[in-house]
């Protein structure tokens, strides 16, 4: 293995100046296109199945199309990057992605825009995947922590903006717009990343076909399974997805242990920070994704709020996350990881329970300050858990780690999604509200219980 650029000579990071500022800027308009695709869609998806004329149902494989091709491609994409360099990815992941968008708001029937949503899925794995490797290559060591906050706070107030801008957009015209407003981002994206992101290290190796094909297979047949459970699909269907996906899964990891230079690094996952601090994100993100679907259905369908209300009750997370996630940055610069994530996952963990244990009818302000607790509280965890496993691999295979991280958080989310499903199927909501109250409460302790085991698993990190 031969590196392209000798490490000795990289700098840690960029100095100071408009170029850095650019170069922030060009990674945070790529970040909000991906993280805006998903949340504008799912709001739009009643629109689009009545335009095109296609059933409720068909319609999700309009958002599924980009969810699997993110997930399969997320662990590939990354390991290209340490090969050919985060910029060239990164770069080719805003054309296909601004390419894809066209095809989008272009589509005439649910094949084409599910086709195109896929090559969308697979430029978002392009930006996203290898975020946390430009972070990296931007801001120096000692800036790392803020500088992932500040990718954390991007993040949180996309989510949070996503459903109030495609409604104003919505507003307005139709919605091939939700997918019109990426092509002059991408433009402006790609110029910036074109001039100001740096040029860094890669790897001279040949590209591990097999094994990106073994990890796609895996993760889109995972995917698959666990899509299959929110569906209610049969038992042998489902069993038979998810054991695939075991195998295969098993026979990758195999082959990277024996592999001169892995796909994936599995080599990281005996570094216990790594393993620690990654086990304990995926739990994270399920517990979100748990309280994130059966949120607004508590809200709407057993406290009676409107589809206004419900989304002003919700920013309260994301908001709270983007409000202390550059001050969590900033302290992991500073303070153990280890440390701040128990403080972090502690709040979200007692947020969750609160909010299980809320009162029959509830004000919104009751509602909010325990939503700020769970918010606050990821915030505080995500940045400096981050850092840490960013910090815990040689910076050439910064692409990778990203991969890995992304893939966590994907995964993660998906669970939680799934398991929202699994558990609403436990009840029979021809019973009424108290049936839809039992199970909304029942899919928050669940959360809460991921929340602390993330807890535990991610404050045993202080030893080391």
């Amino acid at each position: 293995m031969a590196e392209a650029t000798s490490k000795a000579s990289l700098p840690d990071g960029m100095p100071p100046g408009l170029p850095r500022v650019l170069a922030v800027a060009t990674i945070t308009i790529g970040l909000m296109m991906s993280v805006l695709s998903n949340s504008m869609t799912n709001l739009a998806l009643p629109y689009i199945a009545h335009d095109l004329g296609i059933s409720a149902e068909s319609s999700i494989w309009i958002v599924n199309a980009s969810q699997i091709a993110l997930m399969v491609s997320l662990l590939p994409v990354a390991a290209l990057a340490d090969i050919v360099g985060y910029r060239h990815v990164y770069r080719f992941g805003l054309v296909l992605f601004s390419i894809a968008s066209i095809g989008c708001a272009l589509a005439p029937s649910l094949p084409w825009l599910i086709a195109a949503r896929a090559f969308q899925g697979l430029g978002g794995a392009a930006i996203m995947a290898i975020q946390p490797a430009l972070v990296r290559s931007i801001y120096p060591r000692n800036m790392l922590g803020r500088g992932l906050g500040f990718n954390t706070t991007v993040v949180a107030t996309s989510l949070a903006a996503g459903p109030s801008l495609g409604a104003a957009l919505l507003s307005i015209t139709s919605w091939p717009i939700l997918f019109a407003v990426y092509i002059p981002l991408g433009v402006v994206s790609f110029v910036l990343a074109e001039r100001y992101l740096p040029h860094t290290t890669h790897i001279r190796r040949p590209f591990d076909f097999l094994s990106a094909a073994m990890s796609g297979a895996t993760f889109g047949l995972l995917i698959f399974g666990i899509d299959g459970i929110a569906h209610g699909h049969s038992a042998l269907v489902v069993l038979s997805e998810l054991g695939t996906a075991a195998i295969l899964g098993a026979l990758f990891v195999w082959r990277q242990t024996r592999l001169p230079d892995p796909m994936m690094p599995v080599d990281v996952f005996r570094r216990p920070i790594f393993s620690l601090s990654i086990s304990a994100s995926t739990c994270t993100f399920t517990a979100q994704g748990l309280a994130f679907v059966s949120l607004p259905f508590f809200f709407h369908t057993v406290l009676g709020r409107d589809a206004t209300h419900t989304g002003i009750l919700l920013t309260a997370w994301p908001l709270a996350l983007a409000a202390v996630a550059p001050i969590a940055g900033r302290l992991a610069d500073r303070y153990h990881a280890g440390f701040l994530g128990a403080v972090g996952l502690a709040s979200m963990t007692t947020g969750l329970v609160l909010t299980a244990l809320l009162p029959p009818d509830p004000s919104a302000a009751n509602i909010m300050w325990r939503l700020v607790l769970c918010g606050a509280g990821f915030g505080i965890f995500a940045s400096p858990n981050n850092r840490l496993m960013m910090n815990a691999v040689p910076r050439d295979r910064s692409g990778s780690a990203g991969g890995i991280i992304a893939s966590a958080r994907t995964l993660g989310q998906t669970m939680g999604a799934a398991l929202v499903a699994l558990i609403f199927g436990l009840f029979d909501f021809s019973a009424g509200a108290a049936a839809a109250a039992d199970a909304a409460q029942a899919a928050l302790w669940v959360s809460a219980g991921f929340a602390a085991t993330a807890l535990v698993v991610g404050s045993l990190r202080m030893r080391h």
